[in-house]
């Protein structure tokens, strides 16, 4: 573990109970190594199924949103990002470019420059537009040492990014409100709240310090305008940051506190009247005209780490049940009931089920207890009456003893909460 993480897992008993940082190392989802590099997490086990199932949540969400899903290399050529401006804006934030055959390569720090050569794969028509192309992209940042922090600032991460070519203002319009709507419906599902648990800030640029931003005046004027006026037509409260743009246009950054009461982006939805210049983006027009499209750059969950660093602290660790590493814990009480018990096991697993089967020497109550501090939400004990009646004693996390169900029940109760993401 490097020094710098192992110091903040170290001060883990000294933070919040509900800091992820405390919280991924009791309940053993992520971790750092020495040899592996600073703001490089490692995903253990049960972490690295709470990601999977996130990852597998957003896509399936985009798709039917009607975005299009795609891949794109986590390196590119240095040239790329000249050609963006990403490298002059933010090159003290990328790592160092690597030569191979007499070209420098970097590893990726964005995704829109990829997805811009996937547009420019053959000519667009109006008819096409708007374009939605989306990724979990992974990206690489150089972060200082002192600002990383868990899952919260990284030097690795991954993005649920996408970019949305549009043929107009108005489209622009419309495609950043769906945005905001897919983000609204997203954070529902995982039961946060605008206005509580998440808000919206507009940033925007600096029309004197053109080695920041981009100098479009007008066009900066233009953005920001239509940022506001979708912002104000939602009817919800917002603020206005000045200096928080990104350098190619004003973006709209949801906001939300960590344990420690930080304030973090967690979103963005981005207005860019840059790129379509730098990149030549064009489309045909109904009247047979070549024009330039807009671009909306948005993320709808943010980088996985940084989100789950936020649904570790709003669950506190514990997790509903279609979001658990562990969804049932199995408990036979004695050594005549662990046949019956793996046999349940087997049936859950075979059934999509996330179960762990407890056969530790350990009395039943310290399993229990355990289970309890692991904050796994069903506890099956299997004794004799269970053996007897081919059934489970359930008892859930928060609501107490179920009674005494069939195993087709069981698995029916937890099919239902995981479809419905109870």
């Amino acid at each position: 573990m490097s020094s710098h993480d192992e110091k903040k897992l170290e001060e883990a008993d000294s933070l919040a109970p509900n800091d992820h940082r405390r919280l991924g190392k009791e309940l053993e989802l992520f971790t750092f190594s020495d040899l592996v590099g600073s703001g490089l997490p490692l995903w253990l086990p049960k972490g690295a199924t709470i990601r999977r199932i996130l990852e597998r949540f957003i896509v399936d969400t985009e798709i039917a949103w009607g975005y299009s899903h795609v891949y794109t290399p986590d390196i590119a050529k240095l040239d790329l990002y000249k050609t963006s401006g990403h490298y002059p804006y933010y090159k003290d934030s990328m790592y160092a470019p690597i030569v191979i055959d007499e070209h420098e390569f970097m590893l990726r720090p964005m995704t829109c420059p990829h997805h811009f050569q996937l547009y420019l794969d053959r000519p667009r028509s109006y008819r096409e537009l708007p374009m939605r192309i989306a990724e979990l992209a992974k990206l690489y940042r150089y972060e200082g040492s002192g600002e990383l922090s868990g899952l919260v600032r990284v030097r690795s991460f991954c993005l649920a990014d996408a970019h949305i070519i549009c043929k107009d203002k108005e489209q622009a319009a419309e495609e950043v409100g769906g945005a905001l709507d897919l983000i609204e419906h997203i954070s529902s599902v995982f039961g946060l709240k605008l206005g509580e648990d998440y808000w919206y800030r507009l940033s925007l640029g600096d029309r004197t310090d053109d080695k920041k931003y981009y100098k479009n005046d007008a066009a900066w004027d233009e953005g920001e305008a239509l940022l506001r006026s979708v912002l104000k037509k939602r009817q919800g409260t917002f603020t206005e940051a000045s200096g928080e743009a990104a350098f190619y246009g004003p973006k709209i950054d949801i906001q939300m506190k960590d344990a420690r009461g930080k304030e973090n982006t967690a979103f963005t939805v981005q207005y860019d009247f840059c790129m379509p210049d730098r990149f030549d983006l064009t489309y045909i027009d109904a009247d047979g005209q070549e024009k330039r499209p807009i671009v909306i750059h948005r993320s709808s969950i943010g980088a996985v780490e940084r989100v789950m660093a936020f649904l570790i602290e709003h669950y506190a660790g514990a997790f509903p049940l279609w979001l658990a590493p562990v969804q049932a814990v199995i408990l036979p009480i004695g050594e005549k009931h662990r046949g019956f018990a793996e046999d349940i096991d087997k049936k859950l697993r075979t059934a999509g089920i996330r179960t762990e089967l407890d056969q530790s020497d350990e009395s039943l109550g310290k399993r229990v207890r355990n289970a309890k501090l692991a904050k796994i939400p069903y506890l099956l004990v299997i004794g004799d009456k269970e053996v007897e009646a081919s059934a489970l004693a359930v008892e859930h996390r928060d609501r107490g003893s179920l009674g005494t169900l069939s195993l087709e029940e069981t698995r029916m109760l937890l099919e239902k909460e995981t479809r419905e993401r109870l």
